[in-house]
């Protein structure tokens, strides 16, 4: 692949990141809504026969990391663990 074929590609491709963000935002917008409607209506579930519709409260136990950290450093320092990643970017 020549340059000019590559910034024809890199070109599509921040075109399609930005239709992403669009998407993104269109769909948050849209929960939203569906899930305001459930709260007005005091429910978690509707069943639209089309689709089942879930907004359910739960309980889930996180690890506090930042505050072990903080409490158990050199604990935590002992459990790190390097590990090697590629990051793709386009500016």
């Amino acid at each position: 692949m020549n340059n000019s074929e590559l910034r024809t590609t890199v070109a599509e491709l921040q075109d399609l990141y930005s239709q992403a963000e669009t998407i993104k935002a269109e769909i948050t917008a849209r929960e939203a809504q569906i899930k305001q409607e459930m709260e007005n209506r005091e429910v978690e579930v509707i069943d639209l026969g089309t689709a089942i519709i879930r907004f359910t409260s739960i309980l889930s136990n996180k690890f506090d990391t930042k505050r072990f950290k903080a409490d158990f450093a050199d604990i935590y320092n002992m459990f790190l663990k390097q590990v090697p990643s590629r990051r793709f970017t386009i500016a």
